[in-house]
């Protein structure tokens, strides 16, 4: 079999373009080495917004990632979410001017606002400001307002996925591609490692789509193909609770924007951004990089080393090279590179860009193999709406027929859209399919078991992205046991393989929590760690079945 495309990563802008090319008919396969958005895309602050302060140097950026926020709405509304921003100016020296000149810039930024259906900035007064926000401590000569959207990136991506999969693509997680087949300067295709199965398979394709994120570069090695990024790692802490339904845009002590936004059931505070040069498989937060956000952060927040924070998250950007400038200066557009200059003819690499803009950077790619095919064929991404939103669904009468709160339903639907029927269908057919697995978000069983069926969840961490199972307060400790249970009986393995899967998921999540465990989670993990030994010392002793 040989097919059109065959695309390397599974982020967003892999899964994108799969969706993108399996809508032009195009015979397509992606390789994901661990899991649908487990990268970059997974570790992003979950934004579709304009980006607004790369207005200043990058208009192009800007009004692209507007208008495909606009296009990104349209195709799966049920995902998205709005998030009011706000930008305090505190009372000091040339506060005044610099609240006007920040007036102005947000005045040119309106210009681009209804490309993303937002609405236009508002000039807030310092007493009015401390009455719409009282977690906001200082004297402050006013504010302005901006509108952003937010959405999970996990689901974003693990739609893109299913719709390219119903359309004709096929997909494959836990498959590294370790070499590009090439024949007389041209690719003929890959082989793949499959992770899992432990073998080797050769897959033969008339183009080869780089789509690696922070890993392009080293694929590109494989291809001979030297493709240059400069890789930014970014820091953001994740708080228990939601602080505030106000996002807040502050500086920190090197003059860097960061910020703190309410984001689901959480709250976070992001982002660094330093050159990084170390091992991409291997990423953590260290203290220093904890206490830069934080020290921003209590500027105009006194109270916030009070909040328990669960984790630190990190990802790697994936921006276009160039030397001699600041990290927060680098480019936010993106670039697609051809191998045919390296002998590599058929083989190209998409570097850069922003989740806001992914659709558009697919599109591109898109065009770019169809040209290279010889076809003429034409995107339909913006057009076309993703699983889930097909139609619309009454939640009242689910409550009814189901018997299920509203409050469940609401959080489901932000998932699954009109999906949620495929849900409540597995719920019924199963005895259990109707428990609350995870309290805190909350997920049923019946949810799990179609992030395994549907949506290739091989373990619980897959699990965790497909349904935010154990990112709550409990981080796992109350549901993860019970949610390896179900995956053990889903996979067809014996009720003591569920020791191993739910310890795998906690010492997963451990590499988010260690690095903030002394800003007031350390009591509760002793206990949590206490609980895990019991849990072992009962099965050694066999007092669980």
């Amino acid at each position: 079999m040989e097919y059109d495309v065959i695309i390397i990563g599974g982020g967003i802008n892999g899964t994108g373009i799969a969706r993108d090319c399996a809508l032009r008919g195009l015979k397509t396969v992606l390789f994901e080495k661990n899991d649908i958005s487990s990268g970059a895309t997974g570790a992003c602050s979950g934004m579709i917004h304009g980006g607004v302060r790369y207005l200043m140097y990058e208009v192009s950026t800007t009004k692209k990632s507007c208008l495909d926020s606009g296009y990104i709405q349209k195709i799966a509304p049920f995902l998205i979410f709005r998030i009011p921003f706000i930008l305090p100016v505190t009372r000091e020296k040339g506060s005044k001017i610099y609240l006007e000149l920040a007036d102005a810039y947000f005045n040119a930024y309106d210009w681009f606002v209804p490309l993303k259906r937002g609405k236009p900035h508002t000039f807030i007064k310092g007493e009015v400001l401390r009455k719409i926000e009282p977690l906001l401590k200082g004297d402050f000569e006013g504010a302005v307002t901006i509108d952003e959207w937010g959405v999970d990136p996990f689901r974003l991506c693990v739609l893109n996925a299913l719709s390219a999969e119903e359309n004709g693509a096929e997909i494959f997680t836990h498959c590294e591609v370790r070499e590009i087949i090439r024949e007389k300067g041209k690719v003929k295709g890959v082989k793949v490692f499959d992770r899992l199965k432990k073998e080797f398979r050769e897959v033969r394709g008339k183009v080869v789509v780089n789509a690696g994120g922070p890993w392009l570069s080293r694929i590109a090695k494989i291809a001979q193909c030297d493709v240059k990024i400069r890789p930014g790692k970014g820091v953001h802490l994740i708080f228990e609770r939601r602080l505030s339904n106000y996002g807040v845009i502050f500086r920190a002590i090197d003059g860097r924007q960061v910020f703190v936004m309410p984001h689901d059931n959480s709250y976070i505070l992001g982002t660094t951004d330093d050159d990084y040069y170390g091992d991409l498989d291997f990423l953590y937060a260290t203290h220093d990089e904890v206490e830069y956000l934080l020290q921003a952060a209590e500027r105009i927040i006194p109270d916030i080393r009070k909040h328990r924070i669960l984790r630190a998250m990190v990802g790697i950007r994936c921006t276009l090279y160039k030397w001699g400038i600041n990290e927060d200066l680098l480019s936010r557009a993106h670039k697609i590179y051809e191998g045919k200059e390296f002998g590599a003819d058929g083989f190209f690499t998409i570097a850069g860009g922003k989740l806001a803009s992914y659709r558009l950077m697919a599109e591109e790619m898109g065009d770019v193999i169809s040209q290279k095919l010889g076809l003429k064929t034409r995107s339909s991404t913006h057009k076309i709406p993703l699983p889930g939103a097909e139609r619309e669904v009454s939640l009242t009468e689910i409550s009814k027929e189901f018997n299920l709160p509203m409050y469940y339903l609401k959080r489901a639907y932000r998932k699954y859209g009109c999906r949620i029927e495929e849900i409540l269908k597995i719920a019924q057919e199963v005895e259990t399919g109707f428990n609350v697995i995870c309290k805190c978000e909350p997920v049923i069983d019946a949810e799990i078991r179609y992030a395994i069926r549907k949506e290739w969840a091989k373990n619980l961490v897959d699990v965790r992205r497909r349904t935010r199972l154990g990112t709550g307060g409990c981080q796992g400790m109350r549901c993860g046991f019970k949610a390896a249970l179900i995956l053990a009986e889903e996979f067809g393995l014996k009720p003591d393989d569920a020791f191993e899967i739910y310890f795998e998921f906690i010492k997963e999540r451990w590499k988010g929590k260690s690095p903030v465990l002394s800003y007031g989670g350390l009591p509760q993990e002793e206990f949590f760690r206490r609980a895990i030994d019991l849990q072992n010392l009962k099965k050694e002793l066999k007092f669980l079945p």
